[in-house]
């Protein structure tokens, strides 16, 4: 039985990356449908949770059932959310990370004018309470993936 043995080939060196500004990271976020939200759990622990979003007015706008995801942020609003994308024909890549407060939509006019958006949950149950991450941080960078040269 062979031993796999490393490609031969150089390596070509990638651009360094790309540090984006608020309003392409905006624009970027608002390209995909899927985030992901880090958050701190009541033990102390952290977690991270998929979720549906949209961008409303410079913030993450999400909604969520009771459970884990919203009591974690009642407790502990500050998270952070990550949403991301790849080219696999350009092999680029673009990363946007917003750190921020979670505040809970209570107003019943906003959220009546909500759940006729363009927000809704993928899945079946319903995911009753809005979250806005308010005071956003917003990073991102865009880089290219290395590729291997043939010699």
């Amino acid at each position: 039985m062979e031993i796999p043995t490393k490609p031969t080939g150089r390596r070509e060196e990638p651009p360094p990356p790309e540090h984006l500004g608020e309003v392409e990271c905006l624009r970027l976020l608002r390209s995909v449908e899927v985030g992901r939200l880090a958050v701190r759990l009541s033990d102390g622990g952290v977690d991270v949770f998929p979720v549906n979003f949209v961008i409303d007015d410079g913030t993450v706008l999400f909604c969520t059932a009771a459970g884990t995801k919203l009591s974690s942020i009642q407790v502990e609003p500050i998270v952070a959310f990550e949403a991301d994308h790849f080219d696999w024909y350009e092999r680029t890549a673009w990363s946007v990370v917003v750190k921020g407060t979670t505040v809970q939509v209570t107003d019943p006019a906003e959220i009546l004018e909500l759940r006729d958006g363009e927000l809704e949950a993928w899945q079946h149950d319903r995911k009753p309470f809005f979250v806005r991450i308010t005071n956003p941080m917003i990073t991102g960078r865009r880089f290219t993936v290395r590729r291997r040269i043939e010699p």
